[in-house]
């Protein structure tokens, strides 16, 4: 594991792209699992390791994740996504140009279980959750068409992001399932880079970044780096 922080109380990772956040009915190896694996190990605890599990970023998506290492870590950081203390920034190569440079799309939307597809609804569909973003279009590439994308989420719904931005007709690059069938079967193009939160006990704001894997043809098409900045708030 790409371990980014750790501590008494919590724990960071870089989730890789394709491992699924909790276990599923896939049966393939999870992030939650090799936490909780690698607790046990280090430290030598009896029987299962508590690890909460406080967020989540879809199968495809790689990025930023914390752990909570005791329930009052788990708790209290809860506590801040719901009261909205708890950021989560993406970055995203998408095929086409946004109409507009910023935008807020809210939108409902409902998911289809059997074939784990979500789209958008009508508020008044049983079952529709609001779901609601900020995206900035930070450079676009002409010769290519697409264009590189900053979202914050303010709803953690499954797929939104990916939903979302096909409904501008801006779909993320590699997106097999929301793209199209023209969509090149190439990695999905979307990452959590930046997570921000309030240490549980400490209180310290904690930032973490992160950048997407290089081997990522649209990804290089762009230099992330005068965007996002690697240096961290505990650095010093």
């Amino acid at each position: 594991m790409d371990i980014l922080y750790e501590d008494n109380h919590i724990i960071v990772v870089n989730k890789p792209q394709g491992v699924p956040s909790q276990p599923d009915e896939s049966g393939d190896k999870d992030l939650l699992t090799q936490v909780k694996e690698y607790i046990k190990e280090k430290y030598n605890k009896p029987g299962e390791a508590f690890v909460g599990l406080v967020h989540r970023l879809d199968r495809p998506t790689g990025g930023a994740m914390v752990f909570a290492k005791t329930s009052k870590a788990a708790a209290r950081l809860s506590e801040q996504m719901r009261e909205g203390d708890f950021d989560k920034t993406y970055y995203a190569v998408v095929c086409g140009r946004p109409r507009d440079v910023k935008g807020r799309i809210v939108s409902y939307l409902k998911k289809d279980e059997k074939s784990n597809t979500v789209k958008i609804v009508p508020q008044t569909e049983t079952g529709a959750k609001k779901a609601e973003l900020d995206y900035e279009m930070l450079e676009y590439n002409s010769v290519s068409g697409h264009a590189l994308v900053k979202v914050k989420l303010y709803s953690g719904r499954g797929h939104q992001i990916r939903v979302q931005m096909k409904s501008i007709k801006c779909p993320v690059f590699g997106d097999q399932k929301y793209g199209g069938e023209n969509m090149p079967k190439v990695m999905l193009n979307l990452f959590a880079c930046e997570l921000s939160f309030l240490h549980p006990i400490t209180k310290q704001k904690l930032v973490f970044r992160v950048y997407p894997p290089e081997e990522s043809q649209a990804w290089n098409e762009f230099k992330l780096e005068k965007y996002l900045t690697l240096k961290t708030n505990y650095d010093d």
